[in-house]
């Protein structure tokens, strides 16, 4: 029988969080998962459950409430739109539509390929780039559609 597509091995990661601690453990717990395999797979939140005796309803509530977890696979690259009231008066919602339409994907999305997934967020506390984007860990400001056609482009090619 071969395993379930979101079977992940998290052995190695529920070693180091004791039982006992149960859901004193549980954020950092998931944080490592979600680290380890871009999303939380549902088989190992049932797992989690079983390990820390925390009823899965805990865990989703957890899960859920937080922003930075996901239950789907996540793109190798996160693109964060700022759609604050600075980068909306300055040409946002242009950008914005130009990524949708270049990856063909909405908020919370993930591209077919699973190179982008977006994530429309109210202030990335840049205002003076507006409109500003992140991509993992770099901010790209001042921005057009052209523009952003152009850096989503360099990260496809590999730069």
């Amino acid at each position: 029988m071969s395993p379930k597509p979101d079977a992940v091995d998290i052995g190695p990661i529920l070693a180091r969080y004791p039982c006992e601690e149960g859901q004193a453990s549980l954020m950092g717990l998931l944080q490592d998962i979600q680290e380890e395999h871009g999303y939380l797979p549902v088989q190992a939140l049932e797992r989690v459950s079983a390990h820390l005796k925390v009823p899965i309803a805990n865990i989703h509530g957890v899960v859920s409430f937080y922003a930075q977890f996901s239950l789907v696979p996540r793109g190798m690259h996160i693109i964060k739109m700022c759609m604050g009231t600075a980068c909306h008066i300055r040409g946002g919602q242009g950008v914005l539509e130009e990524i949708r339409s270049v990856l063909a994907i909405r908020d919370r999305e993930t591209t077919a390929d699973r190179l982008f997934t977006l994530e429309v967020v109210r202030c990335l506390g840049t205002c003076f780039l507006a409109p500003v984007i992140m991509i993992d860990e770099k901010y790209y400001g001042s921005l057009t559609p052209a523009k952003v056609r152009k850096i989503l482009a360099g990260y496809r090619d590999g730069k």
